[in-house]
């Protein structure tokens, strides 16, 4: 039972931070173009040439 006075607090110190890493995120946009990312994999960034 003494185990849970130290684990209380470092799980609740976890969550905090990583509720404070999630609003940051928000405030920097990271999630406002989601389709964008998704398509951005599918264009070629160079032109190949293919006449052999």
């Amino acid at each position: 039972m003494d185990v849970l006075i130290y684990l209380l607090p470092i799980a609740l110190s976890l969550g905090f931070i990583g509720l404070i890493a999630f609003l940051w995120t928000l405030k920097n946009k990271q999630y406002d173009d989601l389709d964008g990312a998704a398509h951005r994999i599918l264009i070629d960034d160079e032109q190949e040439d293919t006449n052999i």
